[in-house]
């Protein structure tokens, strides 16, 4: 197989959803080829950098899923597929990413705020910033804001993610920023908000700096540097 077939099977797979070899595509006639992890693994093997893999195999399969997304031919369970495709690929690539000269883009803290156990969005949004090239700390959900400040003081990230799915909820979102105020650390790390309920007016009343209504909407702002 040439390295653009590899890359281009790596590709194909992620829009499948397929992880491994034994998991079924969106389309009939995959079970039992080699899915995301057997071939991300050959790439490696062959030499090919982690860069390349990421740029040629992920990332331009994940923008076809994200155009399949906004048409509605994908659903959400089709996008998670695809994301967890390159969440998995990702934790094969790091111990090489450093090797081939791959940076990380920043820090990012996420998480879903307290009262709210909602978190498919989060995950998603997790998967494809790693998938980005960004450090990922994923606090779960129905995490107290004291907490997340907590963790905004010890990490320093560079950038937090909060994710509400209730009206009732996502008023912590605003108790968050308050507190990270109050600590006099708000200017260090930038606050993406996201969720149902959550808008660009409500982003800009709390004190946010960007509202995402989904993954894609995300890593665009934050390619444009917000």
């Amino acid at each position: 197989m040439t390295e653009s077939e590899l890359l281009n099977n790596i590709n194909k797979n992620v829009i499948q959803g397929r992880v491994f070899s034994d998991d079924e595509g969106l389309e009939d006639g995959w079970v039992g080829k080699p899915a995301v992890t057997e071939l991300v693994q050959q790439a490696l093997d062959e030499g090919l950098s982690s860069k390349k893999i990421i740029v040629d195999g992920l990332t331009n399969a994940m923008e076809v899923v994200g155009k399949k997304f906004e048409t509605g031919d994908y659903l959400i369970p089709d996008m998670l597929a695809s994301a967890e495709c390159v969440g998995e690929a990702m934790d094969i690539l790091k111990p090489h990413m450093t090797k081939d000269g791959v940076e990380s883009k920043g820090k990012f803290l996420i998480a879903t705020v307290a009262g709210d156990l909602h978190d498919i969005g989060k995950n998603i949004v997790s998967i494809m910033l790693k998938g980005e090239g960004y450090e990922i700390i994923d606090l779960g959900q129905d995490v107290p804001s004291d907490k997340i400040v907590s963790k905004v003081k010890e990490e320093k990230p560079d950038y937090l993610g909060m994710s509400a799915m209730l009206t009732t909820t996502m008023q912590k979102m605003k108790e968050v920023i308050g507190k990270i105020d109050e600590q006099g650390i708000r200017n260090q790390v930038k606050v993406l908000i996201g969720g149902a309920p959550t808008s660009k007016d409500f982003a800009k009343q709390i004190g946010a700096d960007a509202h995402c209504s989904d993954a894609f909407q995300a890593i665009d702002l934050l390619r444009s540097g917000m």
